[in-house]
């Protein structure tokens, strides 16, 4: 949630000569209908669990992330080293490898694995979408490995408020997950902050609330490919995948409370280099 001229807002990223390649359409993602979607680089898993249940991760070739939020149940994650308790929102990274989760109540869990893992990438309802890589969007190259590879959880009730912090970010070796705050009612509508990225999608996971998704397709030369601008109004849980380069911002509008998820695969360079941004960075180096 940018102001137009906040330097976060990439309004004008790095002028560059266009690759021409097509620009692919957006998707609006009802999680309730479709809970297993995904991106170029990442897989969504989203699951309204119940008090008892037992959740296979799958035998994994990379990382594991779990995004618990407010409405999230209490869990056991279950490994080969042993378990950890989760009883609050925040992000948990689980190494390479199988996994489990025993649930403790009921509440939506989100789960995000690479594109490529066996265990999920035939399950997703939204394959037909990525039969051919996007060309527009970076391949994931794994970044560095932490120093240690064990569950961490980190908890959001550990993250002070830091209005010179844009929302409360973690990054693994393959995912960003950005936090945003909480908006209560309606965003401003003269005060919106579209921008665009270069070479990645950005994936708006609704969990509270609605929002209206606002995109501009640029124009390139060939006539026969340009779109009129969306306007699409979708509630939560939901996720929104927009693609590069398309102008974007999106709008809360339901009178209670709104909450936004940003994720993106691989982890973003640009919020990565901005000092005490990413809170978990001491954990997971820079390439």
């Amino acid at each position: 949630m940018y102001e137009k001229d906040d330097p976060r807002s990439a309004l004008a990223t790095a002028a560059r000569p266009d690759s021409g390649a097509a620009i692919t359409a957006a998707q609006y993602l009802d999680l309730r209908a479709t809970p297993v979607v995904r991106a170029q680089n990442v897989i969504l898993i989203h699951t309204d669990a119940r008090d008892g249940d037992d959740l296979d991760n799958g035998t994994l070739d990379g990382e594991l992330a779990i995004v618990v939020t407010d409405a999230s149940p209490a869990f056991t994650l279950l490994t080969g080293d042993g378990t950890t308790k989760v009883d609050s929102p925040g992000l948990v990274v689980v190494p390479p490898g199988a996994s489990r989760i025993s649930v403790h109540g009921d509440g939506p869990l989100v789960r995000l694995v690479e594109a490529t893992e066996p265990a999920w990438r035939d399950r997703v309802a939204n394959a037909d979408a990525y039969a051919e890589d996007h060309p527009r969007v970076t391949l994931l190259e794994r970044w560095p490995a932490p120093a240690e590879a064990r569950v961490r959880f980190y908890p959001l009730s550990e993250v002070p408020d830091d209005p010179k912090r844009f929302g409360r970010i973690f990054r693994t070796r393959s995912f960003m997950v950005n936090f945003l705050p909480l908006q209560n009612g309606p965003r401003d509508p003269h005060k919106l902050s579209p921008h665009h990225h270069d070479d990645f999608e950005q994936l708006s996971l609704a969990v509270q609330g609605e929002y209206v998704h606002h995109i501009r397709t640029p124009w390139l030369p060939d006539s026969t490919t340009w779109r009129e601008d969306e306007h699409v109004r979708i509630g939560s849980p939901s996720v929104t995948v927009i693609p590069p380069p398309t102008v974007h911002t999106s709008e809360a509008s339901d009178p209670g409370v709104n909450q936004l998820i940003d994720i993106f695969s691989p982890p973003r360079v640009d919020f990565s280099e901005k000092p005490g941004w990413v809170l978990n960075a001491d954990d997971y180096p820079m390439p």
